[in-house]
């Protein structure tokens, strides 16, 4: 066994620390069975002769050893010793935590990365797989070789060991379409025994990692030590492994996107444009920044128009003064107008820097009926905007939430109308919830949460939990008319609670029940408010915000999104409900986590298991799959290269076969630090590319 693993380039012992348990019974037995049968060699000058003093020692023991395996082998049982029991129920174990991790890399591999694996794949049908995307041969035997554009094909009857020629291959012959970032990217030349390592080739790396994080990324992966330098005389990175020097490009060109598909971008003004007087604030200083922003060709603007200011006082008296002296500039300025119908509170949330309330006529009605707010299990009420337990309760002087919500915008409709004829208003975006997006208030922050808290489920005011009783009764189990009395607190962790903890009753009957009223309840609100907006903004393009919530999001429960109203564990799919309804009502998406992968420096982000690539992946692919568009911003400040390379590389995948990409980029937000020359330079530089067109290295 030791031979054929040689063969290949491997041993048992890589396979052990690469986590795979393959060891079968027994397989110990027979390696101690190969040591004791090993005979003693001593070295005599340039040749290996053998010891007969020692031969005969050996002799002798062995028949010692010979006696007493004789004695532990049972009566009739065969060559194999007895094993204790503790050892046999450790490799059972070891064979089940095996298989629960293979399930769950196929279950990714399918929901994720459209492979087609059977039902009950093993781990060799998820190595084949992966190698036929690296662009090799699997024959159904086995038998492994590189395609015609990595080597030449052995011929029939030839051994299956794979020889890497020590010349380094084009660059372009390596790198593999593919959309599961599987690419040889980084080229090596080395001679044939360096080749025999396992698992020996280029991690596919950023373009926009630095040499020492590319240096250890590829000794993590060839399993070495690496000794990097900068070889003046062919001018590339060249590492020392094992004593050899190894040709590796320790920084990737940045990539070119002229000539790719153009994507409008959009920047978003401050939240304090227009204020509680419904006046445009500073509007000459506005002026001059809209002007610079069309000198390097921003697309457009994206304003909020706030239901507490427009309707603040009296039900249907609107005032849109501010707002139609910003939107002449813009239409004078030929700039597009991106638009927010925004029904909740600004301020006390990340980012927020002036305070909008609800309306006046609306708080009045809330501090003698509460419940008009969403309400958490401690029995706090969250003016932050209306529950969606009264849609269609009349108790906002005689109208339901879903009317007030269409009354506004019929009046935003017929007051700019024809800012929609002449298509100076392009997009506009329904405001569904806290900070405009379809989700729970559930990480309130003037309730103490914090990151990476799971938060709190808020269905505890008296409209929902009518709603939760009717729906409990109908199942026919009359006592599920309750919220989860186990789910922790604002800033708990999945683990220190019974609802969200691996295999907690999150799965449980009554869970299942709960988290599908819970999450069906969010899809029913914004059913219902964008079948009134398509009536209101017909033929108008409309988006709606989906939030990026990647904390817990490696824990089987998915405890944050739970309370958000997306029923996500790893187990199901939460986000297929929200996609069929989207397309229904031909709404675009606007996923607002478009800087995945680069962290908040404010956060503490250790042992929070999140994976904010891995969720965009999840909610991209299924907006894609289902034909619906997809705009983005950015969550956090963006003005350096690093950060917009990373934007530019989700808004147009590079491998895609289907050529898919943004359909519009909104940048948040304007203000002093972007207008600073170097950042308006660079951001400048961004437009370009999103756009298609070529540009030139700027030098520091």
């Amino acid at each position: 066994m030791e031979t054929e693993m040689q063969r290949f380039g491997t041993s048992e012992e890589d396979d052990e620390d690469m986590g795979l348990d393959v060891k079968e019974e027994g397989e110990n037995d027979e390696d101690d069975d190969e040591r004791n049968s090993t005979p003693s060699m001593v070295g005599v000058d340039s040749g290996l002769v053998t010891s007969n003093r020692t031969n005969n020692r050996f002799q002798h023991q062995h028949q010692h050893q010979q006696q007493f395996q004789d004695q532990l082998t049972p009566q009739g049982g065969g060559q194999r010793r007895c094993r204790p029991t503790e050892e046999k129920e450790r490799t059972k174990l070891r064979e089940r935590q095996r298989r629960a991790i293979t399930a769950k890399i196929l279950a990714g591999l399918r929901r994720h990365g459209n492979y087609n694996l059977r039902v009950r794949a093993d781990i060799n049908d998820v190595i084949a797989a992966l190698a036929r995307e690296a662009g090799w041969v699997v024959l159904p035997d086995g038998t492994t070789f590189p395609s015609r554009s990595q080597g030449v094909r052995p011929a029939t009857g030839a051994s299956t060991t794979v020889v890497t020629s020590s010349t380094s291959l084009p660059l372009q012959q390596n790198q593999v379409a593919s959309l599961r970032g599987i690419s040889s990217t980084c080229q090596i030349g080395m001679n044939d025994e360096a080749c025999q390592m396992k698992g020996l080739y280029g991690p596919s790396s950023s373009a926009y990692d630095t040499s020492a994080s590319t240096h250890s990324q590829s000794s993590q992966m060839l399993g070495v030590e690496v000794d990097g330098q900068d070889d003046p005389i062919i001018g590339v990175s060249v590492d020392t492994v094992g004593g050899r020097q190894v040709d590796m490009r320790s920084k990737l060109q940045e990539r070119d996107f002229a000539g790719t598909p153009y994507v409008p971008v959009y920047v978003s003004l401050p939240l304090g444009s227009i204020n509680m007087k419904c006046e445009l604030v500073d509007p000459d200083n506005l002026l001059k920044q809209l002007r610079i922003l069309k000198s390097i060709n921003v697309d457009g603007v994206m304003i909020d128009c706030w239901w507490g200011i427009v309707e603040a006082h009296v039900p249907q008296e609107y005032n849109w003064k501010g707002y139609k002296r910003l939107f002449q500039m813009a239409r004078e300025l030929k700039f597009k107008l991106q638009v927010v119908m925004s029904f909740h509170e600004c301020g006390g949330n990340v980012g927020d820097d002036v305070c909008i309330p609800l309306p006046h006529w609306v708080a009045e009605i809330g501090r003698s009926n509460p419940d008009i707010f969403f309400t958490d299990r401690s029995g706090r009420h969250n003016p932050e905007c209306l529950s969606w337990g009264i849609d269609k309760e009349r108790v906002l002087r005689g109208r339901t939430a879903s009317e007030v919500y269409f009354d506004y915008m019929r009046s935003f409709r017929v007051e700019f109308d024809d800012y929609f004829v002449d298509g100076t208003i392009s997009m506009i975006e329904i405001g569904l919830g806290p900070c405009g997006e379809l989700r729970y208030p559930s990480n309130p922050v003037k309730h103490g949460w914090r990151y990476p808290g799971v938060g709190e489920f808020q269905c505890y005011d008296r409209y929902m939990l009518k709603s939760l009783t009717k729906a409990a009764e109908s199942r026919g189990h009359s006592f599920w008319a309750r919220g989860p009395e186990n789910a922790g607190s604002y800033n708990s962790r999945p683990h220190e609670t019974g609802f969200f903890c691996n295999g907690g009753d999150y799965d449980s009957y009554y869970g299942r029940f709960f988290l599908n009223w819970y999450s069906q309840l969010l899809t029913n609100h914004a059913d219902r408010v964008l079948s009134l907006a398509k009536f209101a903004f017909e033929g108008t393009f409309i988006t709606v915000k989906l939030p990026g919530i990647h904390w817990w999001y490696k824990t089987e429960s998915h405890a944050a999104e739970l309370t958000a109203g997306f029923y996500n564990p790893s187990n199901r799919d939460g986000y297929a409900s929200v996609m069929e309804m989207l397309k229904k009502h031909e709404v675009a998406l606007n996923f607002t986590l478009a800087q995945m992968g680069i962290s908040d420096p404010h956060m503490d982000s250790s042992e929070v298991l999140e994976d904010p690539d891995g969720l965009a992946w999840q909610v991209m692919n299924a907006a894609w799959d289902s034909c619906i568009p997809i705009i983005s911003e950015n969550s956090l400040p963006c003005v350096d290269k690093v950060s917009y390379n990373h934007v530019l590389e989700k808004a147009k995948p590079q491998n895609d076969p289907d050529g898919r990409h943004y359909s519009a980029f909104t940048y948040l937000r304007l203000g002093p630090l972007l207008m600073e020359p170097h950042n308006i330079m660079e951001f400048e530089r961004f437009i370009k590319r999103m756009h298609g067109e070529a540009v030139l290295e700027i030098h520091a």
